[in-house]
């Protein structure tokens, strides 16, 4: 078995890191097996360099290695490109074609971006996972495949999983080893390591002195977050290898290739997309409750000036935008017409202006009219009911002549009857 500095030079990878080693480690372990491999990590950490260790190390080396990015394949041919298809099978399918499980049989194939696979292949991967099993698209005959799987993602699968994009049971079958590759933030002391590498690679590209940094630009290089990650790494050794005319970059130099470079605020934490889907579903609540609540006061409002002044031309006019907002812009008259006309019979008869409150009344007259409101209001529906009843029963169940005496229209006294089923 090879060692981790022999796989390293072999493969072009760079760095000292203990939890880099230890990826490099499993993937020299497990290379032998058949088992399949889950690689997680950032995007641009460089991933794609395990597959190549496992494949390179297995009894399938000398079978076909294939490399699939599964977010870069539209969602409509991912299927015929993964399992092939036969003649006809779609619009365009003038001849039969082989996925790259058929063509892959013996060999290795590494799915990058898996996470990024629609449902209905997932289904079809599990199976290949479980017995080998695969049907071409338009076909019906069963093919068996015998490829390794290996695969890589940077997606959160259990908060995947939880959304219910990815399933379960397949992210299990992936992952049976799972090898997660640290971001290059977690690697500081292979950072100064790789640009020098990156910039003596490009001083040979463009025939060029090579750009070396100051102990300033060194620690500035060491503090960058790199969201990147190595690939990020790479463009700025390569910007500042063809720009610079000076070869020697300080700090200042190498801020301006930096985005953010100079910003001393705290690095920004994600939240779980649970917690934020969670947080925005409880105050577009707390919105509607609170819409909810205004509109109930402002019907309480004009339902009172109704009730008060009575059903007069200047009541539509006066309360014009409250109507409006209510009752919306179509069919506005239409509905403030049913509306007023459900009211009529709700309305109070004026109250005798020589009754004198008794001694236990309170004489203000403003508290004395918000009890009345108030105990007026709670009883409305009674009142309504029995106003119908006795209505109905004077004239017979004749709904004509009894909506005439409410003051209401026949359609909205039929209304009423449904609603208290009289």
């Amino acid at each position: 078995m090879e060692s981790i500095q022999a796989i390293k030079q072999r493969f072009g990878i760079i760095g000292n890191d203990p939890k880099l080693n230890r990826a490099i480690e499993k993937a020299i372990q497990v290379s032998p097996t058949d088992i399949s491999v889950l690689v997680t990590g950032e995007s641009g950490v460089g991933k794609e360099s395990i597959p190549k260790i496992i494949h390179q190390l297995s009894h399938r080396k000398h079978g076909k290695y294939i490399a699939v990015n599964c977010g870069a394949i539209p969602e409509g041919t991912i299927d015929s490109e993964l399992f092939g298809h036969e003649k006809g099978a779609f619009t365009g399918a003038t001849q039969t074609r082989s996925g790259y499980f058929e063509v892959a049989d013996g060999g290795t194939i590494f799915l990058d971006e898996v996470g990024e696979l629609p449902l209905t292949t997932q289904v079809r991967l599990l199976r290949v996972l479980e017995n080998g099993e695969f049907i071409k698209v338009g076909s019906s005959k069963v093919q068996q495949t015998n490829v390794r799987i290996v695969a890589a993602t940077n997606v959160n699968m259990f908060e995947a999983i939880k959304k219910e994009k990815f399933r379960e049971d397949l992210y299990y079958r992936l992952s049976t080893i799972e090898i997660n590759i640290p971001p290059l933030r977690d690697r500081k002391e292979d950072i100064h390591l790789l640009f020098r590498k990156f910039a003596s690679d490009f001083a040979s590209k463009y025939k060029m002195p090579t750009v070396k940094l100051t102990d300033e630009a060194v620690h500035l290089l060491l503090k960058y977050r790199w969201n990147g990650n190595i690939r990020q790494l790479r463009n700025v050794a390569e910007q500042v290898s063809v720009l610079e005319q000076n070869r020697t970059i300080n700090g200042n130099t190498l801020k301006n290739y930096l985005p953010d470079a100079g910003s001393n605020l705290p690095a920004v934490i994600n939240k779980s997309k649970s917690e934020s889907d969670f947080s925005s579903e409880r105050e577009i609540l707390y919105k509607v409750l609170f819409d909810m609540k205004s509109d109930l006061n402002d019907l309480k409002k004009l339902t009172m000036e109704l009730m008060k002044n009575g059903v007069d031309g200047n009541v539509e006019k006066d309360n014009e935008k409250l109507i409006q907002k209510i009752y919306g812009d179509d069919d506005k008259d239409e509905d403030f017409e049913n509306a007023v006309e459900d009211l009529e019979v709700l309305s109070i008869p004026e109250k005798s202006e020589n009754v004198t409150p008794t001694s236990h009344e309170p004489e203000d007259k403003y508290y004395f009219a918000e009890e009345i409101e108030e105990e007026e209001t709670l009883s409305l529906q009674d009142k309504e009911l029995e106003l119908i009843k006795k209505s109905l029963e004077r004239h017979d169940g004749k709904r004509k002549l009894a909506a005439a005496e409410l003051g209401i229209s026949e359609r909205t006294l039929y209304r009423k009857i449904k609603q208290y089923d009289l």
